[in-house]
């Protein structure tokens, strides 16, 4: 006797509109790969010259920056954040108009930029105005939302001030590239790190977390309070007024508590006991946090004393990579297996992109003390792309096709 097997359900975009993280994230697996395919290609035709790459209207590497912050990394926030906010509030999920429109700005965005960048003149203009009506799509959605709620949810507010400082952020960097002085540049890139995505990482570690760990080990007792989550918020806005005054002789003013304060949250949050592997990650990934403003703080005190202005960007790149790269593949893993019916657990390819961006991480951070940075930084340029390539196919597959479980969503 002999048993057919199942057929592979059939892929299909439709499937994409029928859940805000199907799209979102989706948006986002695209945009992780192009915006990091195009910048291995300028640091490789930079450094060794094999080919050339078009003259930009900006300097590369605040694109390069502005991408990052403001559209492949949000494209996955906006896509937590339309599915957990009405769930947080007790309101109805949202619709798929409510939706639809964030991801075809942030996806035509991305397209339309990197086609400026490929040498369509009129691609930057017409990407960053696309992805500033897609951020305020999102925005007056979310929005709503809080309006809509009878109570305080904190965590949503606190997400959502991240957002607002972000949608600055954004038009600050397009007033650049219509004509106002590079400062408004140098403004949004800091923007981008520590007012838009650092407050709502740290926010949504601080109410997540705990709530999974507890729902997973026994015995343990979730640490979620709110005075940690104000104080935090205060010092990284503390951080950020000084970076934009350029006052990096005196970051330690803010890095010293910021380092006390998440070395004590991961201490906290950390199981005891035995934990899965997709547990695990979030913890392993947070650890990144401290070593960030170990770094900063390194760096700040080095200046104070001699002036030297030792590191370069190797403490950003341990909190772009290090910390968002790694709770990226973490988050979006869980939410994938989760939301598509599969069981919650960490596949081998999550586990490859996982350990491949810990070594990322570490050889973008060397690339800065060390001799001959550009090839240090097109080498972790291409290790982003192959650590991510196969996740970003295999979650790119789930959103085609219908829940394992044959369940709406």
């Amino acid at each position: 006797m002999t048993t057919e097997a199942t057929p592979s359900p059939r892929l299909s975009p439709a499937w994409l509109a029928h859940a805000p993280h199907r799209l979102m994230f989706f948006v986002g697996a695209g945009n992780v790969l192009l915006a990091m395919l195009w910048w291995a290609l300028w640091l490789a035709a930079t450094r060794w010259g094999a080919w050339t790459m078009p003259e930009l209207a900006v300097p590369a590497g605040w694109l390069h920056a502005f991408l990052m912050q403001y559209l492949v990394l949000p494209s996955f926030i906006f896509g937590f954040l339309l599915t957990v906010f009405p769930r947080w509030m007790g309101l109805p999920d949202l619709l798929r108009w409510h939706y639809l429109p964030v991801g075809v700005g942030l996806m035509g965005g991305q397209l339309a930029i990197l086609l400026g960048a490929a040498g369509w003149q009129a691609g930057l203009t017409v990407g960053l105005w696309m992805a500033l009506a897609g951020w305020t799509s999102a925005l007056f959605t979310l929005g709503r939302l809080l309006a809509d709620e009878k109570g305080k949810t904190w965590h949503a507010r606190s997400c959502y001030a991240g957002l607002v400082l972000g949608w600055l952020g954004l038009v600050l960097f397009i007033a650049f590239v219509l004509g106002a002085a590079p400062g408004w540049a140098f403004a949004s890139i800091k923007l981008g790190g520590f007012g838009l995505l650092l407050p709502v990482y740290v926010t949504v570690a601080h109410r997540m977390f705990p709530f999974f760990a507890g729902n997973t080990v026994p015995g343990y007792r979730p640490w979620r309070p709110l005075p940690w989550l104000g104080a935090v918020w205060g010092l990284l806005l503390l951080h950020l007024g000084l970076e934009l005054v350029h006052g990096y002789a005196w970051l330690w003013l803010a890095d010293v508590p910021l380092l006390a304060l998440t070395g004590w949250a991961v201490w906290r949050w950390w199981p005891r006991g035995r934990m899965p592997g997709l547990l695990a990650v979030l913890f392993i990934g947070t650890l990144w946090l401290p070593v960030t403003f170990a770094l900063y703080l390194l760096q700040s005190t080095v200046y104070l004393a001699s002036g030297e202005f030792i590191l370069g960007r190797a403490p950003m790149h341990a909190l772009f990579i290090g910390f968002f790269g790694s709770l990226l593949v973490a988050m979006v893993t869980r939410v994938t297996q989760g939301h598509s019916g599969r069981p919650l657990m960490m596949p081998k390819v999550a586990w490859f992109a996982f350990v491949l961006l810990q070594i990322v991480a570490v050889v973008r951070i060397i690339a800065d003390i060390a001799p001959d940075t550009m090839a240090w930084q097109a080498v972790a340029a291409i290790g982003w792309l192959l650590a991510l390539a196969p996740w970003v196919v295999r979650i790119g597959r789930i959103y085609l096709a219908p829940r394992a479980d044959g369940r709406p969503g």
